[in-house]
């Protein structure tokens, strides 16, 4: 849910919520913070389980010990800025009910505070998942989680850019998580070395407002993980953020801004259903007329900044040099662009949905 650095006040559960979304909303309008991303999206091959994986935190089973890791993360902003503090990685699995993901974080001081579900998690240090099945950058979803192994869920219809807001009212309809803690849990003055996170996300949680998104081999979704880290001292025994300092975000697959609520910008999923590799990752069809079409939807949203109005060729984008040429239709307040590429047509729109199909 977090996505630019700010401070929100909780007086109660109820009013943080409002707080955060009234803050977050503001956040995220579309301005020049959405500069074209040239961050290269990674990739992971989920491999498929036979195993019944006991969801307790702990990364011992032999499903998990054969799960290859991710790459390890990286500042949200890219390879540019410092690389993180301490060291996060992650695996996932899968079976015909659930997508497991397997998260270790390193951290010499483990803490948390908040312990109701649906508080504004990210207050606290923790992991987050963004799932994106279907690639459209809307209609995606959020889940954060603290070393308390509280859990904040979130739907987004769109992007907080796009007008949207968080519905914080979804839950996910049979999650599983645990947190396992090699140290201890907020004692000042000892050394810890991780927290674990394990949990099972069932597909069917993910298909409320559609038909159910079950994996096949090679299917791909859009997937990214974030860590926020509080910088903190400590007062009276207890760990407190040192003020008036951003928290650190650290993700697995690049943003190139401080926002995780850009779902083009997310890695790759890749479904196999080899219990392990070799398998080579298939580069989407697509990808060329996507990163087209990406060009242009932010070349229109700061057109219309400028100009009161969507641009209605390419020349008035200043992008006559693209690889690929997009045909645009444009009103003042709404506009749609196509490429046809590979035998698909590829849409985007205003809001920055974008789908494909064959020709």
């Amino acid at each position: 849910m977090r996505a630019y650095r700010g401070i929100i006040i909780r007086f109660s559960a109820t009013l943080a919520v409002l707080l955060a979304a009234v803050s977050i909303s503001a956040a995220q309008t579309f301005s020049a913070n959405f500069k074209p991303f040239r961050e290269k999206p990674r990739h992971y091959i989920c491999f498929e389980t036979k195993y019944v994986l006991t969801i307790d935190g702990r990364p011992d089973e032999a499903a998990w010990r054969n799960a290859p890791w991710s790459e390890d993360f990286m500042d949200i902003e890219g390879e540019n800025k410092p690389a993180p503090l301490h060291r996060t990685r992650v695996k996932m699995l899968w079976d015909e009910r659930n997508l497991y993901i397997l998260a270790e974080l390193e951290e010499p001081d483990v803490w948390g505070r908040l312990r109701q579900h649906d508080t504004i998690i990210f207050q606290d240090n923790d992991f987050e998942v963004f799932i994106d099945p279907d690639g459209d950058t809307h209609n995606y979803f959020e889940i954060e989680i603290n070393a308390l192994n509280t859990v904040m869920d979130l739907f987004m219809l769109k992007p907080y850019r796009n007008g949207a807001a968080a519905m914080l009212n979804w839950d996910t309809k049979g999650l599983r998580t645990a947190i396992h803690v090699n140290g201890t849990l907020n004692k000042p003055g000892d050394k810890d070395r991780s927290w674990t996170v394990e949990m099972a996300v069932p597909f069917s949680a993910l298909s409320f407002y559609r038909g159910r998104f079950t994996p096949q081999d090679g299917s791909q979704w859009r997937i990214n993980f974030s860590r926020v880290q509080w910088q903190t001292e400590v007062k009276e025994n207890q760990y407190v953020k040192i003020p008036r300092t951003p928290e650190y975000n650290w993700v697995w697959s690049p943003q190139g801004i401080i926002n995780m609520h850009a779902p083009e910008r997310w890695g790759y999923l890749q479904f196999s259903t080899s219990p392990s590799g070799p398998v080579t990752f298939n580069e989407p069809a697509t990808l060329a007329a996507r990163n087209a079409l990406w060009e242009v939807y932010y070349r229109q949203q700061q057109y219309r900044r400028e100009h009161r109005q969507y641009a209605k060729d390419l020349g008035a984008l200043d992008l006559m040099e693209l690889p690929l040429t997009p045909v645009i239709e444009a009103t003042s307040t709404q506009f749609t662009a196509v490429v046809k590429h590979a035998g698909y047509e590829t849409i985007i729109n205003h809001e920055g949905k974008i789908t494909s199909r064959h020709e």
